[in-house]
């Protein structure tokens, strides 16, 4: 195991790190250093050629190396709950990642780069839980993506690319200041919200009970009567069948974040 340093963090050498290397069920070969006090990304690491997965989660890391890209053997990087700032540009090169998870860190727009739009591979992308308003317009180039994690940020709308994203079939948006358009009398339109809570799913992940209660509320609000109706004057934005349930999803859900006490996954029906 690699060594304990006290306050400065934990030393990673290469001897370590290949001797944590461990294969998965489905034979891939898998580098887990999280919760390790890791302050400095350990730049040995980029020497692994043959790694698959690397966790680097709930470590105290607060830059990735500007070569990062270099580590083209990744598929799988888990970043979470560190301190990072920013993400650079080479990121762009890791184009067989299939997962990425950044949440819970201190990235801004401003720290994200263009190039998250060249990870076409990517299938689940974590963005939860950082100081995000915005993202890169490239990233409606991901048409692989399925899973997208914009939770506890500071958007105020969602984002126009999800409506592009033809096998995006998870959008988690909950805890941002949303707000939704909502038109007068005289046919202006005015901000009303916040609207905190929007998770959106594919219908094909809901059950029949909850599919059948969504689509008739989504046929009363785009009819916009219903004879004084709490939700008539609401305008329903819709996504290529994505949806939002008034539960989640009967699937089970990868886990989006570290639930605090007491944040109990909510359940289909």
């Amino acid at each position: 195991m690699p060594k304990r340093k006290g306050a400065k963090g934990t030393k990673v050498t290469l001897k370590s790190a290949k001797k944590a290397i461990r294969m998965t069920p489905d034979g891939r070969r898998r580098l887990t250093l999280s919760n390790m006090g890791i302050t400095i990304f350990p730049k040995c690491l980029l020497k692994l050629t043959n790694v698959d997965e690397l966790d680097l989660s709930r470590n105290l890391i607060q830059k990735l190396p500007d070569n990062i890209g270099n580590f083209s053997s990744l598929r799988w990087l888990d970043l979470h709950s560190n301190r990072l700032e920013s993400v650079p540009e080479s990121i762009g090169n890791l184009v067989g990642l299939t997962h990425l998870n950044l949440s819970n860190n201190c990235l801004t727009a401003a720290g994200l780069p263009f190039s998250l739009g060249f990870l076409t591979s990517l299938k689940s992308l974590n963005l939860g839980m950082n100081q995000l308003d915005s993202l890169p317009p490239t990233i409606a180039a991901l048409d692989s993506l399925q899973e997208l994690g914009l939770f506890d940020n500071l958007f105020i709308k969602l984002p126009e690319f999800v409506a592009v994203l033809s096998n995006l079939t998870k959008v988690n948006m909950k805890r941002n200041p949303l707000s939704y358009a909502q038109e007068d009398g005289e046919g202006k339109k005015e901000k009303s919200g916040p609207e905190e809570d929007v998770y959106l799913v594919h219908e094909s992940s809901l059950c029949k009970t909850c599919l059948k209660r969504c689509k008739q509320q989504r046929e009363r609000l785009t009819r916009g009567g219903g004879g004084g109706d709490m939700f008539e004057d609401k305008r329903m934005r819709t996504y290529l069948g994505l949806m939002v349930p008034n539960s989640v999803a009967t699937l089970n859900q990868d886990v989006w974040r570290i639930r605090k006490p007491g944040n109990e996954p909510i359940k289909c029906c």
